[in-house]
């Protein structure tokens, strides 16, 4: 789109257009080296690095400390420790306004229920609740992007259970939000977590002991749609492999296996390295933020992403050249296939050495990624493709022995008949059963609801209507997802009864 397209568009906000007319910029200069393959590769869509940018000036992710925040204020703001409710959420509410990211916008705001709890008591609830409802009405306003995440748990708080209940009553997209599951979570968060999920489409549930294990026990977030990330680090970049486009480059499955998909992971971690070199060595984020320089993120938590989508058509493909009529998510030996595509993926990943990281132990991580609006006819990640799901239980079978690979960020999204609404203890069921088995991260909500996730994230199916009528959405994630409504039929999913 031209500089004067953006400024003539009348389907956008004045906030939309600066950002636009600031992409337009970034992209007006070329300064990353690339191999002539990845030049290729990009131009046929097979490698993306979804609108990064030409020249990106921070980091992609940012998890910043918001613990040493609340503990310890912040020098650069002048914002001293908060001594109540109203100071805490409008302290964290002004340094939002200063977390950047590749949408501009926070992608990870903490925490929030341990961070408010220790305001919360049980004589001033009435007021916590306002204020908790003020807090999150105002995130919704301001940060106009539903890639914002908040997390809760795994312990049950009074902070926690009053941002569930204003979640249910504002149903709002922005922040999405997901509950650390463990053993110390209790029932009763558990099921007001569902309750929540099947009004407003979240919380989503986070196995909390796989995580720390692949975090080596570090504090870990999950920001954007459902990537996990160490607090203080981040994810310098993302750049994705669209796999069905990249499977018809192969003559047959063993021309994939051994030449076609190495020969595409080498060049991509390349590529990731490029994007890493340039926000480390030329552009001055790491030197000049004082979120660096009050030790808000550490440059060593850093890490960057290898994502991939399309596993389900990119199966399908090669089972095809293979003469065999077996589809991905229905057929034991397109099933087996798909998990050798990413077990390759894997190793290689484990085996590459990125010359950025301080640490040789410091690795890039797989990336199960959501897919974007403009994906027609590539399902996300390792989902099996909208139309061809089986029921729930054949469903969690086939997808849990994916999530061990996927530290950054994988899962499947279901849609519960408004009757689950009376039994929520059976979807909590279903949860337990599927993290036992080996999932990671489940999402659901009601098949009334008005907010809805579309691949990782939330739009409104009302705001959804008002851009059919040309009219201006305050939430650009809207246009994201009526994008993918109308290329992805992600409202299509298969319906769970009971």
């Amino acid at each position: 789109m031209s500089i004067l397209d953006i400024i003539k568009d009348t389907n956008i906000t004045f906030e939309q257009r600066v950002l636009g007319l600031a992409r337009a910029a970034e992209n007006s200069i070329d300064v990353l080296e690339m191999t002539d393959y990845v030049k290729e590769y990009r131009e046929a869509g097979i490698i993306c690095d979804l609108f990064e940018g030409n020249a990106p000036y921070r980091p992609r992710y940012i998890l910043p400390d918001y613990d040493k925040f609340i503990k310890g204020g912040c020098e650069f703001l002048n914002i001293t420790p908060p001594t109540d409710i109203w100071e805490a959420t409008n302290n964290l509410l002004m340094f939002y306004k200063h977390v950047p990211s590749i949408t501009t916008m926070p992608v990870y705001i903490g925490n929030i229920d341990y961070l408010l709890e220790k305001f919360v008591t049980d004589e001033n609830e009435d007021e916590c609740y306002r204020a908790i409802k003020l807090f999150l009405k105002h995130i919704d306003t301001t940060i106009t992007d539903s890639f914002c995440h908040a997390n809760i748990g795994p312990r049950e708080t009074k902070a926690g259970m009053l941002i569930l209940k204003a979640m249910r009553e504002l149903e709002l997209p922005t922040p999405n939000l997901t509950l650390k599951y463990s053993e110390e979570t209790t029932n009763k968060l558990a099921i007001e977590s569902i309750n929540t999920a099947l009004v407003t489409a979240k919380p989503s549930f986070a196995k909390d002991s796989m995580y720390r294990e692949d975090f080596g026990g570090n504090e870990y977030g999950i920001v954007s749609c459902y990537n996990g990330l160490e607090v203080s680090g981040g994810a310098h970049t993302l750049v994705r492999v669209r796999l069905g486009r990249l499977a018809k480059k192969a003559t047959n499955k063993s021309d994939f296996m051994e030449n076609v998909l190495p020969k595409v992971a080498h060049e991509m971690l390349g590529y990731i390295d490029e994007r890493i070199r340039f926000i480390l060595e030329e552009s001055v984020f790491f030197q000049v933020n004082f979120l660096v320089a009050e030790g808000f993120i550490k440059k060593e938590k850093f890490t960057g992403l290898f994502g991939m989508v399309g596993l389900a058509e990119c199966v399908n493909h090669l089972m095809e050249l293979e003469g065999k009529n077996g589809r991905f998510g229905s057929d034991d030996l397109a099933n087996e296939l798909g998990e050798n595509i990413v077990k390759t993926l894997t190793k290689i990943i484990k085996d590459h050495k990125c010359k950025y990281f301080e640490s040789e132990e410091k690795k890039h991580l797989l990336h199960s990624q959501v897919g974007i609006e403009t994906d027609a006819g590539e399902s996300p990640g390792c989902r099996i493709p909208i139309g061809e799901e089986p029921e729930i239980f054949e469903h969690i079978v086939q997808a849990s022995p994916f999530h061990k690979y996927f530290a950054s960020g994988i899962g499947d999204i279901y849609s519960f008949d408004e009757t689950y609404k009376k039994n929520p203890q059976a979807i909590l069921d279903i949860i337990n059963g599927g993290f036992n088995m080996g999932l990671r991260f489940f999402s659901m909500y009601g098949s009334d609801c008005d907010v809805v996730r579309v691949t990782g994230y939330l739009v409104k199916k009302s705001e959804m209507e008002k851009l059919d009528q040309g009219k201006v959405v305050l939430r650009d994630t809207t246009i994201l997802g009526k994008g993918a409504r109308d290329n992805g039929r992600v409202l299509d999913r298969k319906l769970r009864k009971k």
